[in-house]
Protein backbone atom coordinates (compact mmCIF):
# COMPACT_ATOMS: atom_id res chain seq x y z
CA UNK A 1 0.00 0.00 0.00
CA UNK A 2 1.22 3.56 -0.11
CA UNK A 3 2.60 6.17 2.29
CA UNK A 4 -0.17 8.01 4.59
CA UNK A 5 -0.80 11.38 3.31
CA UNK A 6 0.21 13.90 5.92
CA UNK A 7 -3.14 15.72 7.89
CA UNK A 8 -3.05 19.13 7.43
CA UNK A 9 -4.09 21.15 10.71
CA UNK A 10 -6.79 24.05 9.76
CA UNK A 11 -5.72 27.23 10.56
CA UNK A 12 -8.88 29.86 11.86
CA UNK A 13 -8.68 32.61 9.10
CA UNK A 14 -9.92 35.93 10.88
CA UNK A 15 -11.58 38.43 8.51
CA UNK A 16 -12.64 41.82 8.76
CA UNK A 17 -14.66 43.73 6.90
CA UNK A 18 -13.58 46.17 4.44
CA UNK A 19 -14.89 50.09 5.15
CA UNK A 20 -14.78 50.60 1.77
CA UNK A 21 -15.77 48.69 -0.97
CA UNK A 22 -17.00 48.88 -4.42
CA UNK A 23 -20.45 49.55 -6.04
CA UNK A 24 -20.85 45.71 -6.71
CA UNK A 25 -19.94 44.82 -3.09
CA UNK A 26 -21.84 47.17 -1.27
CA UNK A 27 -24.90 46.18 -3.19
CA UNK A 28 -24.65 42.64 -2.00
CA UNK A 29 -24.09 43.68 1.48
CA UNK A 30 -27.05 46.77 1.49
CA UNK A 31 -29.48 44.73 -0.18
CA UNK A 32 -30.19 47.15 -3.14
CA UNK A 33 -28.80 47.34 -6.68
CA UNK A 34 -25.84 48.76 -7.97
CA UNK A 35 -28.24 51.16 -10.12
CA UNK A 36 -29.78 52.31 -6.81
CA UNK A 37 -26.57 52.92 -5.47
CA UNK A 38 -25.56 55.12 -8.54
CA UNK A 39 -28.98 57.45 -8.71
CA UNK A 40 -27.95 57.96 -5.22
CA UNK A 41 -24.76 58.93 -5.85
CA UNK A 42 -26.37 61.22 -8.94
CA UNK A 43 -29.01 62.60 -7.11
CA UNK A 44 -26.50 63.94 -4.19
CA UNK A 45 -28.62 61.59 -1.38
CA UNK A 46 -24.62 60.19 -0.50
CA UNK A 47 -22.28 62.88 -0.74
CA UNK A 48 -18.70 62.61 -2.54
CA UNK A 49 -16.20 62.21 0.42
CA UNK A 50 -19.03 61.29 3.20
CA UNK A 51 -20.54 58.15 1.72
CA UNK A 52 -18.36 57.45 -1.25
CA UNK A 53 -15.05 58.49 -2.65
CA UNK A 54 -13.63 57.71 -5.60
CA UNK A 55 -10.12 56.64 -6.40
CA UNK A 56 -7.86 55.23 -9.29
CA UNK A 57 -10.99 55.81 -10.85
CA UNK A 58 -13.76 53.74 -9.29
CA UNK A 59 -16.23 54.62 -6.38
CA UNK A 60 -15.73 53.16 -3.39
CA UNK A 61 -18.55 53.15 -0.89
CA UNK A 62 -18.19 53.94 2.67
CA UNK A 63 -20.12 51.34 4.75
CA UNK A 64 -19.62 52.89 8.05
CA UNK A 65 -21.37 55.92 6.69
CA UNK A 66 -24.00 54.50 4.87
CA UNK A 67 -24.71 52.76 8.14
CA UNK A 68 -25.57 55.90 9.58
CA UNK A 69 -27.42 57.39 6.80
CA UNK A 70 -29.60 54.11 7.26
CA UNK A 71 -30.14 54.92 10.95
CA UNK A 72 -31.16 58.48 10.38
CA UNK A 73 -33.10 58.04 7.36
CA UNK A 74 -36.89 59.21 7.37
CA UNK A 75 -39.18 56.66 6.57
Amino acid sequence: MGAALPTLALQPVQMMAARFVSIALAATIIGITEKAIRRKIERGVWLEGKHWRKADGSIFIDTKAVEKWVETAAG
